[in-house]
């Protein structure tokens, strides 16, 4: 039986968008809610981000307290309201537990790493996770009671969302139906609300990418389960079991040789003496599911297609053949670029470095066929070829730059096929509000706990939000927020905003002329 979402309307045929916008949209991305981490008193710094005391949960009530007093302050009322949690608002990959007695089968790897993206297991997963974080469900449940929308979009860390077990244990908690999409409302990878197209953003990241968004599973020995991105793979299987570093910001595992060695000094010599091991294991496993997942087959059904279609579609208020566009705008995944993914992994350099112990050893061995020598002299063309390895390692950065800039080129095809003047994504966890091509771009930022040290105490980014607000003329007003102290601060006074912008001035332009 193909993934079907209980919205699907086989009498519907979607050729014009028909929804009305809200009048005031309220869009969020990147809160990365998972289940809570117990501390451990033996390694008290072991994935301190998931502590119950680093929790997002009265903060966000807080924000969603002062968004309903904002609108009432221009007259309207929570009815007037749409909250779009623009992905990654659970964090799926990040759930370890596994139940004592499983109605499934387990295996080992699944006790170690998390539980397979099977229907039966996330419904599992997100149940843990509203649990954890009652304070954030008992603040969607209050804006739902006083007649406000809240919007899911999938992202690449809740792709699990796609479940209709998910989908509905999360209407459950919020005690709203399904069927209700005036109040509640999932959508695979985007919306249109009015002017704007509102996406995740990891379509445009090729590590990230949901390969086929439309018909998204794959089969794996019999059982149906979803095809997980590159980076939700090493999310799993290498993250996971390194949990000194936090996942959310890559200052924390891009590091120079120094830093490395400093980190492996202070932090992982007394927690994690073997995490050379669990990083090379994670990483083979993390290559072998990428290539494998990647070469599956999608599970389509050309019988149902359409009426999916169509669902998708009418959801996301747009027609299908803006699905379609939008769909073929999408970069091509990492999972079929075995380099790539062995660069990204650090597995190119090891094998650098065992290739090279491994010449540098037979050219002793040559050497002493003919002449005496002691082994140890292999040690030799192994420390002359050290430099070349460290400056080849210094040289690998982060992708995260040039997945906006590619993002940044898409967003103003984006716009077009869409039919709208502004593009919101989320994704990066830069916080960035600009103009491209004429085209109006925020990006949310993060809420999630993202911390440049495994003590938590320099975070990283700001908890960011935009308000699409009615303006006299009619046309929305798009706006820029912090969150902090308990206050909102508009960061949109300049058309640049955000620590994004110097590494990607060039592809920015300034914002028309007022009243354009």
């Amino acid at each position: 039986m193909p993934l079907a979402s209980i919205n699907d309307n086989p009498k519907l045929t979607n050729d014009e968008p028909t929804a009305v916008p809200a009048r005031h949209t309220f869009v969020v991305s990147d809160l990365h809610l998972t289940e809570a981490e117990e501390v451990n008193p033996q390694r008290p710094l072991w994935k301190r981000y998931k502590q119950r005391d680093l929790f997002i949960d009265h903060s966000f009530s807080g924000w969603l307290s002062h968004a309903v007093s904002m609108v009432e302050d221009e007259g309207g009322s929570a009815s007037d309201m749409e909250l779009v949690l623009a992905g990654d608002i659970f964090d799926f990959d990040a759930v370890l537990s596994v139940p004592m007695r499983p109605p499934w089968p387990v295996h080992w790897l699944e006790r170690r790493r998390g539980l397979e993206p099977q229907e039966a297991k996330s419904r599992y997963k997100i149940e843990l996770i509203l649990h954890d974080h009652a304070v954030w469900v008992e603040a969607l449940k209050k804006l739902i009671s006083a007649g406000g929308q809240v919007v899911f979009i999938v992202g690449n860390h809740d792709l699990e969302l796609q479940w209709p077990s998910v989908q509905q244990a999360i209407a459950s908690a919020l005690e709203v139906s399904l069927e209700d999409e005036k109040h509640l409302l999932f959508v695979e990878w985007f919306i249109i609300s009015g002017d704007t197209l509102i996406e995740h953003g990891n379509q445009y990241d090729a590590y990230c990418v949901c390969s086929d968004p439309v018909n998204p599973l794959i089969e794996r020995a019999g059982v149906r389960q979803l095809r997980l991105p590159f980076g939700n793979l090493a999310s799993r299987f290498l993250l996971n079991g390194m949990g000194l570093f936090n996942p959310h910001v890559e200052s924390t595992f891009v590091m120079s040789f120094r830093q490395y060695v400093v980190f492996f000094l202070r932090y992982v010599l007394s927690a994690q003496p073997l995490l050379l091991w669990t990083w090379f294991w994670g990483a083979m496993v993390t290559l072998q599911r990428a290539l494998v997942d990647g070469l599956h087959p999608a599970v389509r059904d050309p019988v149902t297609f359409a009426t999916r279609l169509d669902s998708i579609a009418r959801r996301a208020h747009s027609s299908v053949s803006t699905v379609l566009a939008l769909r073929e705008l999408h970069v091509h995944t990492a999972l079929l670029n075995p380099i790539k993914i062995m660069r990204e992994l650090w597995l190119d350099r090891a094998l650098l470095v065992i290739g090279v112990a491994y010449g540098s050893f037979q050219l002793i061995l040559f050497v002493n066929a003919f002449v005496s020598i002691n082994l140890l002299w292999s040690l030799i063309p192994l420390a002359l070829a050290l430099p070349s390895l460290m400056f080849y390692a210094a040289d690998v950065q982060t992708d995260v730059y040039e997945a906006l800039k590619v993002s940044f080129h898409k967003i103003p095809i984006a716009a077009q096929i869409a039919g709208v003047t502004r593009v919101i994504h989320g994704h990066t966890h830069r916080e960035v509000h600009t103009y491209i091509s004429g085209v109006e771009h925020i990006n949310t930022g993060t809420w999630s706990p993202a911390y440049h040290d495994p003590e938590c105490t320099k975070p990283f980014g700001r908890k960011c939000f935009v308000w699409l607000s009615p303006t006299t003329g009619g046309a929305r007003r798009a706006q820029l927020y912090e969150w902090a102290n308990g206050k909102a601060q508009l960061l949109s006074g300049k058309p640049e905003t955000g620590e994004v912008h110097w590494k990607l001035r060039h592809l920015s332009t300034p914002p028309p002329p007022p009243g354009t």
